[in-house]
């Protein structure tokens, strides 16, 4: 059995499309549904179970979970960088996944953890995945701060070495509609450029970026599944990995891109950046990539074009835009 909590989210849903392509059915798919649109993500998928989180969690911690587990995939947490109730994201995103992860080691299951580039904070010590740098980086919400907790603490107990924790860039793609606000801005572009002919940037307030010029290591979520493939694949591979290109690329690049997608003639409005974000802001991110490649990873990444172009052509103008297995990769 593979489980893959968040398997009804953006990105554990993607997983649970990946493998199904690999021919993998055999899923329990852990989540909280709630009131969302999340479960329009699970309609093409195939699995054997799904779970609300907490009662996957009593299971869990009884040690009644009733499948010979083989991998946990835990995309489950709250992603929101604004999120303000830190007690919660403390219990949902830290200590759920400490338990998880002494789940997984003491049954002997692959375990593959989403980390964040949001522990990097602003930039300033840089983006390395090495032990080195997360010692001394400083996030810059209690969403990265959550993250960087648990990476903390598994290095510190002499976990890391036994499984994989992801450092996620900008990832967008097929299945993030339902994040609202959080969607991916190639997802906000589409519908806008759509309905108003023009996308909105926000405006620089640093020197060193014009307006658009800010930067962001964008990634395909279709890459994100197959590295955590080849992960689920190769358990000797393990410590913390940056997912992303390793080519950062300026806010006015992915427009021309979402644009040329499109094939509408490109039109760019800059707008105030709000107040609460100004202070809290990451100008330039970019994933060194080097530990996943001397690891073995064979995955290429896209360009941001060719992401852009399948996302845009193959599902955000398609009749059904979710993953689907049945459709190929």
């Amino acid at each position: 059995m593979y489980i893959v909590t968040g398997g009804a989210g953006f990105i554990g849903s993607a997983m649970v499309w990946k493998l199904n392509t690999m021919g993998i059915d055999n899923i329990l798919v852990v989540d909280n549904l709630a009131s969302t649109e999340k479960w329009k993500n699970l309609v093409n998928l195939r699995y054997v179970d799904y779970m609300h989180r907490d009662a996957f969690l009593d299971l869990l911690l009884d040690d009644c979970l009733p499948w010979n587990v083989k991998g946990i995939v835990h995309m489950g947490a709250c992603s929101s960088t604004t999120e303000r109730d830190a007690d919660f994201l403390m219990e949902n995103n830290y200590r759920y996944t400490k338990a998880l992860c002494d789940f997984a080691l003491q049954h002997g299951a692959r375990f593959i953890n989403a980390s964040s580039a949001a522990t990097y904070g602003d930039g300033s010590c840089g983006f390395d995945d090495s032990v080195e740098t997360m010692h001394r980086i400083k996030p810059l919400n209690m969403y990265g701060y959550s993250k960087q907790l648990f990476d903390l603490r598994a290095h510190a107990e002499g976990k890391l070495d036994s499984i994989a924790s992801l450092k996620f860039f900008n990832v967008y793609g097929p299945n993030e509609y339902h994040k609202d606000d959080m969607r991916s801005v190639v997802c906000k572009a589409f519908s806008q450029i759509g309905s108003e002919g023009l996308m909105r940037l926000f405006r620089s307030y640093h020197p060193d970026y014009p307006d658009g010029g800010q930067k962001r290591d964008f990634v395909y979520v279709k890459d994100c599944v197959d590295v955590m493939w080849w992960l689920l694949e190769n358990p000797s591979a393990n410590g913390l990995f940056n997912i992303g290109t390793g080519n950062a690329r300026t806010w006015n690049d992915l427009a021309r891109a979402v644009f040329s997608a499109m094939n509408v003639p490109e039109r760019i409005e800059y707008i105030d950046m709000p107040e609460q974000l100004r202070g809290k802001y990451q100008y330039y991110t970019q994933a060194p990539v080097q530990r996943l490649a001397d690891a073995g990873c064979p995955v290429t990444f896209r360009s941001l074009e060719d992401g852009v172009k399948d996302y845009v052509q193959n599902y955000l103008a398609a009749e059904d835009p979710y993953l689907d297995p049945r459709a190929g990769v």
